[in-house]
């Protein structure tokens, strides 16, 4: 048995449609404009003429003409000059198509005088019944159709002829294999056309079947009722595929993969317009026959989507039961534009439209074939180089599209609510002012040979600083530092020019500066931010600088031991009303004519503060040098707990030591006095108890401060109570 017998015998058993139904398969109504208002009506009509418990062709078909209100008119008797049985049409020539159905055509035509009415005309022809077998519309078998074209107002349209469709979709289709179908119509006054899916109109009963026949002499008139469509399936979704059938609004394509074994009614209307404005729509319905396909080889290279990808493309396919690749790119540059590889990549020499063709199986019997037109452009990758940041109160910018494309592409600039303009749709844009502060996303379009890409990039405005500073006082005094405060407001790091008005000036944060004559001086702090934008504040108020007194005095001796450690100061200052003298070891004096002892050796800075009556003040210093000396001295006896006072307690007397240690001990041997204090002693105390007449051991530890020599002396002590 051959493969194509068992094929055959598998769809058999898998497929029948029949079931003694009725027969509408399908249909359309269309008209064109013959001059001085005669119009040729064309109807076509198809029947499942599979059997014959079917009804035949009408013969004569009654056409029915309304005006605009539903008003009847006319009635047209057509004639059935002949019909045609149409192939069997499956979407791939390795499968055999079922011979249990069969779809036969016919075609009226008449001619009609229709004068100018206002509103326009219907025409409509309406017939029962559908097969009973249709899985999408409830109660099929007593479902019927209506077709309907409408001839415009002459106010909207003189002469109008309709839109008609270009090719009777396949009677069959393979469950799971992608159907790609041209649905388009063609209209011969170049109107606009849109296209889209719709519910099918229903029409008569199987009470009354047909017009003419003494149930019903003339079609009911407008508006139609449409199909009662089974739960699940609708006018936008007719039949059961994945992914959904669709139909491309611009061009008609019809696309999608069926899954289901079936019959199926679908709709497809096409809205013809002009000058933006409806004149009439063609709705077709027909039914798809879907069928299994066991093991069906299908070549299928998707529908090009992506058209901006530059010149190298990359290749997909969606095949069925391939297991080997035969792709030609269509590139005329060279005879090596071929592949074997399921998904291959190609670089094209140029832009321009290429065919593409893919065949599986090569050299096998279910060899299939697919080709597709691809568009290949340059890659559009447009973009612009942001202008420079500028300041608020001077910001102009300038922006220019660059990147790659080819220059003839509506460019597209949006630069945001905070912009005049706010959009520009030229290639070079010049002036745009942004009226805040911040960062502000600049976006250009380009749109060329129908590819748009858009490129982002910021612009930045910044904010003016405000200058501003003050004075730690407003008055001074010659000599003395003026401390300048600044207290400017900035988005970012700032420089300064400060200027003082005596020809100096700084660039410092908060400087300070110091006068050297006595005047009035008005200062300006310039501040510049770190993106260039500038502020000046001028302080309204001169700076007052006054007259200081002069620090001075003499101290002797400025070199001397600790033996002598006495410093006579003598007041040299003059303009002064008050002064201030600080010893440098902790001491201070409001006498600048004085004499002080200091207590330890060691080098000491003296200051001398002077004032006036304006409060000014100026300092002066010296220096002297107390050097160190060395003294041991420590009595035998004390007496300590009397009652005059004296001698109560012992301890040594000491100059010039450090790292000092006293300690105490009875006659036993037990410490009973220890310190590391040199100003301390013993008051003959121990446990809180005056201690007994006796002689007791002292051991004394320390270091010189002239050399840093260790000491040690132990002898004894007498108390006498």
């Amino acid at each position: 048995m051959s493969k194509k017998i068992i094929l055959l015998f598998i769809f058999l058993i898998s497929f029948s449609f029949k079931n003694f139904a009725y027969h509408i398969v399908g249909g359309e109504i269309y008209y064109d404009c013959l001059g001085g208002n005669n119009y040729r009506i064309t109807l076509k009509v198809y029947r499942d003429c599979y059997t014959t418990l079917g009804a035949a062709l009408d013969n004569p078909a009654i056409v029915s003409i309304f005006d605009a209100s539903g008003s009847f008119i006319n009635n047209l008797s057509l004639s059935l000059p002949g019909s045609t049985v149409l192939p069997p049409i499956i979407n791939n020539p390795c499968f055999t198509p079922p011979v249990d159905v069969c779809v036969e055509e016919g075609i009226y035509q008449t001619t009609v005088n229709l004068p100018p009415l206002p509103g326009g005309y219907y025409i409509a022809y309406q017939r029962c019944c559908r097969n009973s077998s249709i899985l999408n519309i409830v109660d099929p078998s007593n479902v019927g159709t209506t077709y309907m074209a409408h001839i415009p107002d002459p106010a909207l349209a003189v002469c109008n002829s309709s839109p008609r469709y270009n090719n009777f979709p396949p009677i069959f289709l393979c469950a799971g294999v992608p159907l790609v179908f041209d649905h388009s119509a063609t209209d011969p006054d170049g109107d606009s056309l849109y296209y889209e899916f719709c519910d099918p109109f229903s029409g008569l009963t199987a009470g009354c079947p047909q017009i003419g026949t003494g149930c019903q002499s003339t079609t009911d008139p407008p508006p139609y009722f449409t199909v009662p469509w089974t739960a699940g399936y609708g006018g936008a979704y007719p039949m059961s595929s994945s992914p959904a059938m669709a139909i491309d609004p611009n061009t008609g394509l019809l696309t999608g993969t069926p899954n289901m074994i079936g019959q199926w009614v679908v709709g497809v209307c096409v809205s013809e317009y002009r000058n933006g404005v409806l004149l009439d729509v063609n709705k077709r319905d027909f039914q798809f026959n879907v069928t299994n396909c066991p093991n069906l080889p299908v070549a299928s290279v998707p529908v090009q989507n992506t058209f901006c990808f530059g010149y190298e493309c990359s290749f997909t396919q969606n095949s069925l039961n391939a297991f080997s690749y035969q792709w030609n790119f269509g590139d005329p540059s060279t005879t090596g534009d071929v592949s074997n590889v399921m998904n291959p990549n190609w670089t094209y020499p140029d832009s321009g439209t290429y065919t593409v063709t893919l065949i599986i199986n090569p050299g096998s019997l279910c060899a299939d074939t697919s080709s597709t037109t691809f568009n290949i452009q340059h890659l559009l990758e447009p973009g612009f180089t942001p202008p420079p940041g500028e300041c608020i109160y001077n910001n102009s910018y300038d922006f220019t599209a660059g990147g790659e494309f080819q220059g003839t592409g509506t460019f597209t600039w949006d630069f945001g609510t905070h912009a005049t303009p706010a959009t520009a749709n030229t290639q070079n844009v010049s002036n745009v002012v942004f009226d805040t502060t911040g960062t502000f996303p600049v976006t250009l379009t380009v749109a060329e040979n129908g590819c748009t890409q858009q490129y982002t990039s910021n612009v930045h405005v910044y904010e003016k600083p405000v200058a501003d500073y003050g004075l730690a006082s407003p008055i001074s005094c010659v000599l003395q530092p003026v401390q300048f405060m600044d207290s400017s407001q900035t988005d970012s790091p700032l420089s300064y020019q400060w200027t003082f008005g005596d020809g100096a000036s700084s660039s410092e944060q908060d400087p300070f500066h110091t006068y050297a004559t006595v005047g009035s001086y008005l200062t300006q702090l310039i501040v510049t931010s770190a993106h260039g934008c500038v502020d000046t504040f001028n302080m309204p108020a001169p700076v007052a600088v006054l007259p200081s007194p002069v620090a001075g005095f003499q101290v002797t001796p400025t070199d001397t031991s600790i033996f002598y450690p006495d410093i006579t100061m003598t007041d040299l200052s003059t303009g002064a009303s008050g002064c201030l003298v600080i010893w440098g070891d902790g001491t201070i004096s409001n006498n600048c004519d004085s004499v002080h002892s200091y207590t330890k050796p060691g080098k000491y800075i003296i200051m001398q503060v002077v004032v006036n009556p304006s409060g000014c003040t100026d300092t002066a210093y010296s220096e002297v040098l107390i050097r160190p000396e060395f003294l041991f001295w420590i009595p035998n006896a004390f007496t300590p707990g009397r009652a005059d006072g004296l001698n109560d307690i012992f301890k040594p007397k000491l100059i010039g030591v450090h790292d000092y240690q006293f300690v105490i001990f009875d006659r036993w041997g037990e410490k009973i006095f220890e310190t590391q204090n040199s100003e301390d002693g013993w008051n003959g105390i121990y446990k809180g108890r005056l201690c007994t007449n006796d002689v007791y051991v002292y051991k004394i530890i320390f270091r010189d401060d002239v050399r840093n020599d260790p000491h040690q002396y132990i002898g004894r002590v007498t108390l006498v109570r």
